[in-house]
């Protein structure tokens, strides 16, 4: 197993984890991220932009106020997380995040979202907002638990917002 791997011991890298906002020298490994994800068995559970290597460096080189991070780990991305509608001039802003598929099931998404919590108080934010497919029922069951409460949608679909 390399040191790139996700699998098993290759995730637990000496390198450690680190959540950074995005930048320039990040655009390459978020690209490579968008790839796994458009790839995986689920990639119809998070679409909030084109999961191409163009976006990512565009939100690579973003300058508004909307916030997006991401967890990395030996260089690669394994979560990635934004709060966006400020540059729309929401107070509310939209939560959006995904884990690698190699790198689930091991907390991850939980870390990433309690981070996103505390950028959004930072920013002045009361509450925050997402959208889950219905089916996507590990993720409904998170945010279920990080306190986020549901409307419908739509059939398929729920909005969760979280009082901060």
């Amino acid at each position: 197993m390399d040191a790139h791997s996700f699998s098993g011991a290759g995730l637990a890298q000496p390198d450690g984890l680190e959540l950074r906002l995005l930048c320039p020298e990040l655009a390459g490994p978020l690209g490579e991220f968008f790839r796994a994800l458009a790839q995986a068995p689920d990639h119809a559970f998070f679409h909030p932009h084109p999961l191409t290597d163009e976006q990512a460096r565009q939100l690579c080189s973003h300058k508004g106020r909307d916030l997006y991070y991401v967890a990395c780990s030996a260089g690669r991305v394994l979560a990635y997380g934004m709060l966006r509608g400020w540059d729309e001039g929401y107070d509310i802003p939209s939560l959006g995040m995904a884990v690698h598929p190699e790198a689930r099931g091991r907390g991850l998404a939980r870390t990433l979202m309690v981070f996103l919590h505390m950028a959004a108080r930072l920013r002045g934010a009361r509450k925050i907002r997402l959208t889950v497919y219905r089916d996507n029922q590990r993720a409904v069951e998170l945010y279920r638990r990080l306190g986020y409460a549901y409307t419908e949608k739509d059939p398929r679909q729920l909005v969760g917002i979280l009082e901060l």
